[in-house]
């Protein structure tokens, strides 16, 4: 079988398994979770083998004309090099690791049939968008993977929480994709052709007539799609929805489309050097921004979400430096550690009853509850603070050793303030992450206070797929020395400088966390746990849980404490409440958009109400009145009929004489 036939079958499988699942999961129950799992199980074993095929050389292309359109022709096309094979690799680990997860998170919910099918097109979609070499049929994928991530997220429909964060992850990424769209359409009529490689062509001959206004245009939507800033925010509420399916997100679908498609089409936003700086400061303010904010969240989920904003905020600095190979190093090592993060995260909340890392805190032995988790999820979270050897160690150098290049002048692939900008917030995150992780290992796993619930040892189904990911969390960061060729034949040894800088700030944000943590634990009030009240700014800590976990009882009922042993509160002071709430920027956008709208909404139903319809109820009032008017004269009296037309006969030969006689 040829290569461009397998190829084609990556993402057909699960689009089969998709429509086989919606068809039968009612019908024949029994086949639900095989054909959850067996279509993106054997897609991983054909991108594999794929990947194997294209070996990280000569790209592979192929092409047919799906339709005359008379203008752009929009082509079913192919196009695989090292990037799209690695990175549909990935797609296929983390696709399968969630659905296996998922038939123990999710086996006594009713709604598994359609959630399987689901994940299953969610993939099936994000893998068209890896192979696609057309930009049409990329933006199918694209779109389809935004009305999945709207249902999945929404899964648990029955509470406010999911609902409203299903809507909103639905129209902020559409607020995004209308410019995406104008952008794709101007870059095709510059290139003549929806092809990539006839667009990077175009871009290399220099025919692309605006490249500033395309570049702004496409990063719009992969603002969107990637949850950078302004338009990130969708992603701390889809926490709403399932584990497993924040796990898919996070690490390997639609989050990682959005860089994707830049490092995809990097030659573009190259020829802008205001692009390049605009993507910088982008990604300077997410990475921050996303670690002060994840200092302060209760819930354990919008740790891992903000985090991944700001792990999304490194791989776009990456490329605002033009080192695309860097990003998608990162992109890969970060799918790897964060997958592995959300699911050990899921088991510890089904242990636990709670996303509260407050009420965590007051749980002692947690961690030999979920000893899989614990060992797992340390694992994942040294990746996550950049800790050699672990994998976020060498991918995360590889993205401030290309900024430190262009900082310094030793390279001209970027403007030098974009290098200086990713530098600077990149070692300032170090510190951050570092910081949070800790954090969160410690609250989770090392608190004290009341005995955690013994629930019994989790699903194998669960457990085991911890272990899968552990292993390239560990050692994916090592590929960098025998696979230099998947990734442009980019260099991606560590530099010494940014090495030691990013792991001592690392180290530095690690103890200084601890220290904290021993303080405030000597310091927090030894509060009951089942007599604390919920702070009314908490965070919905409790949703998923109580959606998950009714076969188990939930321990307490509460999801935040009001002085507990934190030492995010300590370290961030002042500037803790507002970054607890991502600093605010859903006020400023319900202030500046939302309310808006909503006025200009209550100002057309008022014009309608008393305007157009005043107009309608008198159009219609009119031949009322002149209708009672004539039905007065229908009397039913033949002598008062034969009266008015001697009446009438009367007037009309008077008035005849008299215009006669005046003739």
């Amino acid at each position: 079988m040829t290569t461009t036939t397998l190829a084609v079958l990556v993402p057909l499988l699960p689009f089969l398994g998709a429509a086989a699942g919606l068809l039968l999961g009612r019908t024949s129950p029994g086949f639900v979770r095989p054909l959850a799992v067996l279509p993106p199980l054997a897609s991983l074993v054909l991108a594999v083998t794929v990947a194997v095929r294209q070996g990280g050389g000569q790209a592979i292309d192929a092409h047919t004309e799906l339709t005359p359109t008379g203008s752009v022709p929009i082509e079913l096309a192919l196009h695989i090099d090292g990037f799209a094979a690695l990175v549909a690799v990935l797609v296929g680990v983390v696709a399968t690791c969630v659905q296996i997860y998922s038939t123990g998170y999710l086996r006594d919910d009713p709604r598994y049939p359609s959630y399987a099918a689901l994940v299953s097109l969610f993939t099936s979609a994000m893998l068209l968008v890896v192979y696609s070499g057309d930009l049409m049929v990329l933006l199918v994928g694209w779109e389809i993977m935004g009305i999945c991530s709207y249902f999945l997220v929404g899964h648990y429909w029955e509470t406010p929480e999911a609902r409203a964060a299903s809507l909103k992850a639905f129209l902020v990424t559409k607020l995004g994709d209308v410019p995406f769209l104008i952008g794709l359409f101007a870059l095709a009529t510059d290139a003549g052709s929806f092809r990539i490689t006839s667009v990077l062509g175009t871009v290399a001959s220099g025919g692309l007539h605006h490249p500033t206004l395309v570049a702004l245009l496409l990063l719009a939507g992969v603002a969107g799609k990637s949850a950078l800033f302004p338009l990130h925010t969708w992603l701390p509420d889809a926490m709403a929805g399932p584990t497993p399916v924040s796990a898919l997100i996070h690490a390997a679908t639609m989050v990682a489309a959005g860089i994707y498609f830049v490092a995809r089409l990097l030659p573009v936003f190259h020829a802008s050097s205001a692009a390049m700086v605009v993507l910088a400061v982008m990604a300077g303010v997410t990475m921050a921004g996303s670690g002060l904010a994840a200092l302060a969240q209760d819930d354990i989920k919008r740790v891992l979400a903000y985090s991944t904003i700001g792990q999304l905020g490194y791989m776009a600095g990456a490329l605002a430096v033009g080192d695309r190979g860097a990003a998608v190093f990162h992109l890969l090592a970060h799918g790897a550690f964060k997958a592995l993060l959300f699911l050990a995260a899921g088991v510890v909340i089904h242990a636990s009853g709670t996303n509260s890392l407050a009420v965590m805190s007051r749980m002692k032995g947690l961690r030999n509850r979920v000893p899989d988790a614990y060992w797992t999820m340390t694992v994942a979270l040294l990746a996550l603070a950049a800790i050699p050897p672990f994998s976020g160690f060498f991918s995360k150098e590889a993205v401030l050793g290309a900024a430190e290049h262009v900082a310094t002048g030793h390279t001209e692939h970027a403007p030098g303030a974009a290098g200086w900008i990713v530098l600077i917030t990149g070692m300032v995150t170090a510190v951050l992450t570092a910081a949070y992780a800790t954090r969160l290992w410690l609250l989770a796993f090392h608190g004290q206070g009341t005995e955690a619930p013994d629930h019994g040892r989790q699903p194998v189904t669960m457990t085991a797929v911890l272990w899968v990911l552990a292993v390239p969390s560990l050692a994916f960061g090592l590929t960098y020395g025998p696979l230099p060729g998947w990734f442009d034949g980019r260099d991606l040894t560590p530099v010494l400088t940014t090495s030691v800088l990013g792991t001592g700030l690392a180290l530095v944000g690690v103890v200084i966390t601890y220290g904290a943590w021993r303080h405030t634990t000597a310091m927090a009030l030894r509060v009951p746990l089942g007599a604390v009240a919920a702070h009314p700014d908490a965070d919905a800590g409790l949703v998923e849980a109580e959606a998950i976990a009714s076969h188990e009882p939930a321990f307490g009922d509460v999801a935040y404490v009001p002085d507990p042993a934190d030492p995010g509160r300590l370290l961030l002071g002042p500037l803790h409440r507002h970054a607890a709430v991502g600093f605010h920027l859903d006020a400023v956008y319900h202030a500046l958009f939302v309310r808006p709208v909503q006025a200009g909404a209550q100002l057309v139903r008022f014009l309608d109400r008393e305007v157009v319809d005043t107009y309608v109820r008198g159009a219609g009032a009119l031949p009322r009145w002149l209708g009672a008017a004539v039905r007065r004269a229908q009397t039913g009296n033949v002598q008062t009929y034969v009266s008015a037309l001697l009446a009438g006969t009367v007037v009309l030969v008077v008035a005849a004489v008299v215009v006669a006689t005046g003739a």
